[in-house]
């Protein structure tokens, strides 16, 4: 029996490598088929391999000059086949630096010489800065021969001025409370497709890092609290017995608990009265830290059993200035994406001790927190609550990346926002995207999704990563069903989290995981030009039946949507999932009950992006 099961496997692999020729792979991909460090099936392959490292940060933060300053040592390891002679890093920050490219507005006085580093040792020999190496926000360091397996260890010191307006991600708030994120020189990606990851970042795409083990020690003004990143692994030391308390009952139960109120703000109750404290966190196999402040913000707090089999839970919190109105219900906003998120979609358990929404000035996501700036309209900020938490797993759980393909984690956001925002309430419909692709589809800027983000305008680059990947997902699921398609999203969360999933290892997992060959769809939704078009052609009757021809005018498929009126009021609604389209056909022929007269078809829904909605009515006159 083993062997007709092996025999059955390989035959099977070799089908699928067949049946995958059809999606157009770029030479650098091929190479990593090539040398096994991924697999036509969708798995990771025998040889494939991820670098690492671990930092040690201790940083401090000057409230009245936003200064950022600190030293780090790290331990990168080289699991590489390759032998590595120089380092890349990130200096993230560089993004305010003068002279440097951006794409996205900068204010004149948030302009800066950039981060200065000192004191760089490799394996605990000085190194001197060397400037010239500098490139964007790129640094290149030389380092001994680091063969493979082998580690090597820097520490280095850096500095820079937090910016105080243009707040892209990161930066002031008000004047006492800080989002700082971005703010430590780290280890760019080296990974099996393109060596180092040496995109400079500009400001529109975001970030691409490797999974890592942080301890990070803060050291601020003894008036602040800080969140972040990680797990606090000294607030005994710094918080007072009532709100360590407070912090423990949290941690147990579903109820909301204010655990910072407008009392212990005014009573000053909430850490022990020094000069400064020093906040120590842990966070291990993340691929980012980052962490915020403020000296009067209040602070609520619940927690959601996320795994009914450990009956481990999550933490909740939501951490604001008392004047914004809308933060007093984004508690049970965040509460309710953490639940939905590990019991309907993606109906996996949610993978962090905590997630801290704190109120900030974007809208954006980072490993356990997110800075989401106050909203007046209460369908907004669930909405943005949602799509920020659900980041969680794209790209932070999956290791995305997100500098290239912003699809793969901004379509899952998306998606993610429609199906639980009426979780939480109901009454709201939400269709973010979809109607600005329905604008801008086959217009010249409507490039394929799997154009590298990095080649994209800002509205190309928002359209190709948000609403119309997101329909895509969700044409997918409807063509699946629900358990199918979860069966499938499954399939390729267990391979590749905690590694670095590109398009095709995606594309393959969910073929596989359907036991369905959907490159027929990948290609036409993922790889082509074009545009969705659907026109009512042909309605016709007799006595017992109707039927509504439906023209594919455009070359993108979507799936069909009919509502029929009769003349007696009555309405029937008819769905035909996208593969209807499967086989290039331009026409589908839609049958139907019908003993009344047919008085009124309408073709499409909230969920349809058409380019021409001018031709999805008939009526009888």
């Amino acid at each position: 029996m083993r062997k007709l099961i092996l025999l059955g496997s390989l035959l099977f692999c070799m089908l699928a490598v067949n049946a995958q020729t059809p999606l157009y792979m770029p030479r650098n991909f091929e190479k990593a088929y090539q040398n096994q460090t991924r697999s036509y099936s969708g798995a990771p392959g025998p040889k494939y391999w991820q670098n690492s490292a671990t930092y040690d940060i201790q940083v401090n933060f000057d409230p009245a000059t936003n200064l950022v300053s600190g030293k780090e040592t790290i331990v990168y390891t080289n699991n590489s086949p390759d032998n590595i002679y120089m380092l890349n890093f990130k200096i993230f920050p560089n993004l305010y630096q003068k002279g440097n490219i951006r794409n996205m507005a900068v204010s004149p006085e948030d302009i800066t010489d950039g981060v200065k580093i000192t004191n760089i040792n490799i394996n605990d020999s000085i190194n001197p800065p060397n400037p010239d190496r500098i490139a964007g926000t790129n640094y290149f360091v030389g380092v001994p021969e680091l063969k493979t397996g082998n580690n090597v260890k820097i520490s280095m010191s850096f500095s820079y001025t937090l910016n105080k307006g243009s707040h892209i991600r990161t930066g002031s708030v008000d004047s006492s409370s800080w989002f700082i994120a971005y703010f430590f020189p780290r280890i760019a990606v080296y990974d099996d497709i393109n060596g180092w990851d040496i995109n400079s970042y500009r400001g529109i795409t975001e970030f691409y890092n490797d999974f890592c083990n942080f301890r990070v020690s803060i050291t601020v003004p003894g008036t602040f609290q800080v969140w972040a990143t990680g797990d606090l692994m000294n607030g005994k030391d710094i918080y007072t017995d009532k709100i360590q308390q407070r912090i423990n009952l949290a941690e147990k139960q579903d109820a909301i608990i204010d655990i910072i109120d407008s009392l212990s703000l005014k009573d000053k109750s909430i850490v022990q009265k020094q000069p400064s404290h020093t906040w120590i966190f842990e966070a291990k196999n993340v691929t980012d830290f980052a962490f915020a402040l403020s000296d009067h913000y209040l602070w609520k707090s619940t927690s959601v059993e996320v795994d009914p089999v450990t009956k481990r839970r999550t933490r909740v919190d939501a951490v604001f200035n008392p004047s914004h109105a809308d933060y007093y219900e984004v508690i049970k906003y965040a509460r309710g994406t953490v639940y939905n998120m590990s019991y309907f979609f993606p109906k996996w358990p949610f993978p962090y001790s905590h997630e801290t929404v704190f109120d900030g000035l974007d809208q954006m996501e980072y490993p356990m927190m997110a800075n989401d700036n106050p909203l007046a309209n209460r369908a907004e900020a669930i909405e943005l609550s949602v799509h920020e938490i659900f980041h969680t797993m794209f790209p932070f759980y999956m290791g995305i990346n997100e500098t290239l393909y912003a699809w793969m984690d901004e379509g899952w956001a998306s998606i993610g926002e429609w199906l639980i925002t009426p979780k939480i309430d109901s009454s709201i419909i939400d269709n973010y995207g979809i109607n600005t692709y329905s604008a801008f589809a086959g217009n010249y800027t409507d490039l394929p999704i799997i154009t590298p983000s990095t080649q994209l305008t800002e509205s190309v680059y928002a359209t190709n990563s948000y609403g119309k990947t997101a329909l895509g997902y969700f044409y997918v699921r409807d063509m699946l069903g629900d358990s199918l398609f979860e069966k499938a999203l499954h399939l390729y969360i267990s391979r590749w989290h905690g590694k670095h999933p590109e398009p095709y290892d995606f594309f393959y997992s969910m073929n596989e995981g359907a036991g369905r060959n959907m490159n027929w769809f990948w290609k036409s939704w993922f790889f082509d030009s074009g545009f969705p078009d659907l026109a009512i052609g042909k309605v016709s009757q007799n006595n017992k039946s109707g039927s509504v021809e439906v023209i594919s005018k455009g070359n993108k498929p979507v799936p069909v949507d009919l509502t029929i009126e009769f003349a007696n009021g009555s309405t029937i609604k008819v769905h035909k999932a996208i593969d209807c389209w499967e086989k290039g056909n331009k026409t589908v022929t839609v049958t139907f009950p019908a003993t009344q007269k047919i008085m009124k078809v309408v073709l499409g829904n909230n969920r349809t992006a058409d380019v021409d909605p001018s031709n999805n009515e008939y009526v009888v006159k």
